[in-house]
């Protein structure tokens, strides 16, 4: 394959895009990544989205508008410095850039321009928010891949664009044999399913990391504070913290769970560092996955804490299904395979 690729990054935080960008790379395209925060912001932002959103909702009669932080030269200057043939969003394009100008240089340029959906959910209890995304972004698009089946199914029911299901992959990580320090760690950000149900495991050695935990001080038992490290992380300090830990438990954000989904990137982050991956169970999970040999599941708080003392006792099994599914992410969840078959669809 020939063509230019222009990683056009708009979640942040999140190490995703540059993986991608990488293992496109190792495939010896030429591609490009540039995160949509970086770029040049709009003269005076603060106030003249305020300016912006009023009259689009008292003139215009709007009930959502989002106005973009990036200044419209700074796009033009990036496709012109990097002349993509394909432009692959990760999240989101709204946020940051005039949807008209993309597609103003979409007919100009004539790049294919594709989504990588990997945060459509976390709309689901902002409606307003998601009717915007669906009406006025998605269909700038030539093509959609999401992160999520349920999303896919909803896209191409409402809509006449096309949507493909496409599953998170992860960067290769060394499985290195470090002592487990911590019986159960997660890691995510605030929410109060995820609270409620870490509150049952707190007799446990529990270790916890994340974002928005302190604005929840109040609802949580001091127990509970106590496991917490109010910090987010990514990269080799994740990478650290999933191999010292002898159970990585995932819980969905509710507005996951409420749709059932919930193939999020931690699944595949700990197969690939060869961790024991406990997780609530989504119908999603049986196509990728054979459980009770890759990961292990749970349904309720009940389920979570029984499995979590039968898998702490029996550290045997714990191990195979390690090991099973370690070798189950390098034959089929890599980034580098990942996009390998990404590439078939372009």
């Amino acid at each position: 394959m020939n063509k230019k690729i222009l990683v056009l990054d708009g979640i942040s935080g999140v190490p995703m895009g540059k993986e991608i960008n990488e293992a496109l790379q190792q495939l010896n395209i030429s591609s490009h990544h540039t995160a949509a925060v970086d770029l040049e912001h709009r003269f005076f932002y603060k106030p003249a989205s305020a300016f912006n959103k009023m009259i689009h909702k008292h003139i215009y009669n709007e009930d959502y508008y989002r106005h973009p932080k990036i200044s419209n030269q700074a796009l033009i200057d990036l496709i012109k410095n990097t002349k993509p043939d394909i432009i692959f969003v990760i999240g989101f394009l709204y946020r940051f850039f005039d949807l008209k100008l993309i597609q103003q240089l979409k007919h100009e340029t004539h790049f294919k321009l594709y989504l990588y959906d990997t945060d459509s959910c976390n709309l689901f209890n902002n409606k307003r928010e998601l009717v915007y995304f669906f009406n006025q972004e998605l269909p700038v698009y030539d093509h959609i891949f999401s992160f999520s089946k349920t999303t896919t199914e909803f896209i191409n029911k409402l809509s006449n664009l096309n949507a493909s299901y496409f599953p998170f992959g992860a960067k290769e990580i060394p499985v290195i044999k470090t002592k487990k320090e911590n019986d159960i760690l997660f890691v995510g950000s605030a929410d109060m399913r995820r609270i409620f149900l870490l509150e049952h495991l707190i007799d446990h050695n529990l270790c916890v990391y994340g974002s928005k935990w302190k604005r929840n001080n109040d609802i949580m038992s001091e127990s509970l504070k106590s496991t917490i490290h109010y910090q987010s992380i990514w990269g080799n300090e994740l990478h650290t913290l999933l191999r010292q830990s002898k159970i990585i438990l995932n819980i969905t954000r509710s507005t996951f769970y409420g749709v059932e989904t919930g193939l999020n990137l931690r699944i595949f982050e700990t197969l690939a560092a060869g961790g024991f991956l406990l997780t609530d169970y989504c119908d999603e999970l049986n196509e990728l996955f054979v459980i009770g040999k890759h990961i292990e599941t749970y349904r309720d708080a009940e389920e979570m804490t029984d499995k979590i003392r039968y898998y702490l006792q029996h550290e045997d099994k714990r191990i195979k299904i390690a090991q099973n599914a370690y070798q189950h992410y390098k034959n089929n969840y890599s980034w580098k395979i990942r996009m390998q078959k990404l590439l078939s669809f372009f």
